[in-house]
């Protein structure tokens, strides 16, 4: 893949982390899957997924304070 960033499970167009299968940023599996947002939506379910756990978490934590008004 060509592009201003490389990835060192990139060779050849192959990604060596994921079963040698092609390249592709973002997909299940890839170490940027989660960590960012992608033009491609269906490659931002992890990252929606971290961000609605993030979200719900202070929600929890108030809840489990005893601390309700």
């Amino acid at each position: 893949m060509a592009g201003g960033w490389g990835c060192p499970h990139e060779v050849n167009d192959i990604c060596t982390k994921i079963n040698n299968l092609p390249c592709d940023p973002g997909m299940k599996g890839c170490v940027l899957a989660g960590r960012f947002v992608f033009a491609d939506e269906d490659k931002n379910q992890r990252l929606r997924e971290k961000q609605a756990r993030a979200d719900a978490a202070p929600e929890e934590e108030a809840d489990s304070s005893g601390l309700h008004p």
